[in-house]
């Protein structure tokens, strides 16, 4: 378990990393939402690290678009999937790196990117990063400037972990810091705000009267799977765990994973 003072420190500097991004990747912005499928495959694939502000514009365009993704995380200094990434661009690549598995597309460059989301995710608009958004991207990384960019060891896991969150979610932000530092490999869940009243705390949302999830939408699904809609939520398939709050989830990495 996680020093209780430095967790809320650690809180603090995230909840300022989300400010300074400017909250993007918060809500879904699809035309309509589409509930998410634990049983669906095959997910697209990105080859990244949490710290890195490239790869952040891409994770929020993805929470944004709702599209689920398996992460394999590419810290500095990682071995266990960097060079998977090289080999699906054919060369030594930086990150991020984004794999189509069903059109066999694999691209590096965090613009391009973004672009191809929006463009075959959504209506076919196109949306491309401007230099404004990835000055507050790398403002949001001086917020947490030595996490979720190096490599420590441990043992991976046999099946990928789970993880619901959305970008901007400043304790989801930890635990996703803490997998990409252990190089463990998860399917992405994105919970992004359908409605107003899901802004907001998962115990004190934006709302004046009792909360419902959007029928058929993320979060229905997920208090049908889960019980509860919160993130962050772990679920270990390796060992039946399912973990909601951040401090627990970064406590039971590390006990189980960290070497």
């Amino acid at each position: 378990m996680p020093n209780p003072v430095a967790h809320s420190l650690a809180v603090t500097a995230s909840v300022l990393a989300s400010t300074a991004a400017g909250w993007r990747g918060a809500m879904q912005r699809r035309a309509r939402s589409v509930a998410t499928d634990p049983n669906s495959t095959p997910l697209p694939q990105l080859f990244d690290m949490e710290g890195c502000p490239y790869c952040r514009v891409v994770r929020e365009a993805l929470s944004e678009l709702q599209l689920d993704v398996e992460v394999y995380p590419c810290p500095k200094g990682g071995t266990r999937f960097r060079p998977r990434a090289a080999e699906l661009v054919g060369r030594k690549t930086t990150f991020p790196v984004f794999y189509d598995v069903e059109r066999g597309q694999a691209m590096p460059e965090s613009a391009d990117i973004v672009e191809y989301l929006w463009e075959h995710y959504d209506s076919g608009r196109a949306v491309r990063p401007n230099a404004l958004t990835y000055a507050t991207s790398s403002l949001a990384t001086a917020m947490r400037p030595t996490r979720g960019f190096r490599a420590r060891p441990s043992r991976g896991p046999a099946q990928l972990l789970e993880l619901y969150s959305f970008e901007a979610s400043p304790y989801s932000r930890l635990v996703r810091e803490r997998l990409t530092e252990l190089e463990l490999p998860y399917r992405l869940w994105q919970l992004a705000k359908e409605q107003r009243s899901d802004i907001g705390p998962a115990n004190a949302r934006l709302t004046l009267g009792k909360w419902t999830p959007v029928p058929g939408g993320r979060r229905e699904a997920m208090i049908a799977r889960t019980g509860r809609a919160q993130v962050p939520c772990l679920v270990d398939p390796n060992t039946g765990r399912t973990l909601f709050e951040s401090a627990d989830i970064i406590g039971y990495l590390e006990s189980t994973y960290a070497l």
